[in-house]
């Protein structure tokens, strides 16, 4: 089985640093999804804006080049029922989710596998309410098949077809991306046809970790630091028209985001989205599984 690792081609650098004792813990001002998400108190992640640095897009083929060019469907071809951060990353990505995911609806987590890592709550608004759907968007049908939460299952690799099907999706309120952003060879189409898609004010939330697997990661993002891997997100989002784009630090690796009984280390954790403002489609319409 292939393991999963944090490649150690770049130092991590740390003339901009992440850390919660040095960035302002302020919340983010988006407009907020079009529907409810919890109503408790959320904890206060330090939370960024993103601005562009540039006008015109900064990256170039080669970037995208990856050490394994075969297929992605051969490589995922063998069910990997594993998680891919550890369990504190997860604990704070499912409290991530309660404080900014839509109760109703209808989500897509694409690059999608047999767990989203969703809350009790927006599982139960799933499956006991029923007034919330998930569209799971993968490559490997069988772990699509094993993710309870999924109302429809769209078998696709979006490296081969960089755009979200709007037949087989519909409108949607919300999307998410686990630790996967890295893997697209054509991010900024994948992320416009997401946004075609996406209700006026709904979100999508691209997590991003230290973990891959090295030979289906893009080059760039190999060589890249921590900072600039997030940078190179947010570039994604802007150049494929999402608006207030931010970067939220949910654990920053030192042990301060987590770790247990919040000491140590732990996977890192960030997350960077990006808010739909332009005109947005309808409410309505169901998504259907091709699996």
């Amino acid at each position: 089985m292939t393991k999963l690792m944090r490649p150690l081609l770049h130092p991590r650098r740390t003339l901009l640093s992440l850390s919660v004792s040095t960035l302002a813990a302020t919340m983010s001002t988006s407009t907020s999804p079009p529907t409810t998400t919890s109503n408790t108190t959320p904890p206060t992640w330090p939370t960024r804006p993103y601005s562009p640095l540039h006008t015109t897009w900064p990256y170039h083929p080669a970037d995208f080049r990856r050490a394994d060019p075969s297929p992605d469907t051969d490589f995922y071809s063998t069910p990997r029922f594993v998680t891919h951060i550890d369990g504190p990353a997860i604990s704070l990505l499912k409290t991530y989710y309660t404080h900014t995911l839509p109760r109703a609806g209808r989500i897509l987590d694409f690059c999608s596998s047999w767990i989203s890592h969703f809350p009790p709550d927006i599982e139960a608004a799933v499956l006991t309410k029923k007034e919330l759907e998930v569209v799971g968007m993968g490559i490997n049908d069988a772990e699509l098949a094993a993710n309870p939460i999924l109302h429809a299952r769209v078998l696709q690799d979006l490296n081969e077809q960089p755009r979200i099907p709007a037949e087989k999706v519909g409108a949607v309120d919300a999307a998410t991306c686990v630790v996967s952003i890295d893997y697209l060879t054509a991010p900024v189409a994948v992320l416009a046809s997401l946004r075609e898609r996406m209700v006026k004010g709904g979100r999508v939330h691209l997590v991003v970790s230290n973990r891959c697997f090295p030979t289906k990661a893009v080059q760039r993002w190999l060589r890249s630091s921590d900072e600039e891997k997030l940078e190179m997100v947010g570039d994604y989002l802007w150049f494929a028209g999402w608006r207030e784009v931010e970067i939220v630090t949910l654990n920053d690796g030192g042990g301060s985001g987590g770790g247990w009984f919040g000491f140590g280390r732990t996977d890192p954790l960030w997350v960077v989205r990006g808010t739909n403002t332009g005109d947005g489609i309808e409410r309505g319409g169901h998504a259907h599984s091709e699996l």
